[in-house]
């Protein structure tokens, strides 16, 4: 009988770090305090923002974390092609859309990580995360500094990130 039974397959360090990230980038409170909007959009670019914090952590871990941080980019593109096809997006536009939502992904990621310090951070996130809404500014300046806070968290214990483990500490308060 052990021929029909099925061992499952264990759950990668980057699929645990995926979850993480989507567990956390779907807080209420960014919705709530933060005015994030609760949509396709508001939504990638909260788990862009804390894909960002993760990977960025993971670079200095040598070819361990480059492996992660590869298999980690992997599963949030299948999880990107998933969250599509749920809305109906056919196999003729899946293409398309996942190359510009990939675009959309390296762009932030290339902003976020140029930023040098939390005012270029705090610009980056008012021009993607709140699309250049002056209104926003004190928002994106909370959520800069946050965000500061947890890649000098994730880097203290980057080491855990090889594991799948992931703490992101505090949630942002207004």
């Amino acid at each position: 009988m052990a021929l029909f039974s099925r061992t499952p397959k264990p759950v990668s360090p980057a699929r645990h770090l995926y979850d993480a990230i989507v567990s956390r980038a779907r807080e209420q409170v960014f919705h709530t305090n933060f005015a994030v909007a609760d949509s396709l959009d508001g939504r990638f670019d909260l788990l862009t923002l804390h894909a960002f914090a993760v990977m960025d952590a993971l670079k200095p871990l040598g070819p361990a974390g480059g492996k992660v941080g590869t298999e980690f980019a992997n599963v949030i593109f299948a999880g990107f092609e998933d969250a599509l096809r749920q809305l109906g997006v056919s196999d003729m536009g899946l293409g398309r859309r996942i190359k510009a939502m990939a675009n959309a992904f390296y762009g932030r990621l290339e902003a976020y990580g140029s930023a040098s310090g939390e005012p270029e951070l705090a610009a980056a996130l008012l021009r993607n995360l709140y699309r250049g809404e002056e209104t926003m500014r004190r928002e994106s300046e909370v959520l800069a500094h946050y965000i500061s806070e947890l890649q000098l968290r994730l880097r203290a214990h980057s080491e855990h990130l090889l594991e799948g483990r992931v703490d992101f500490g505090p949630l942002p308060v207004m």
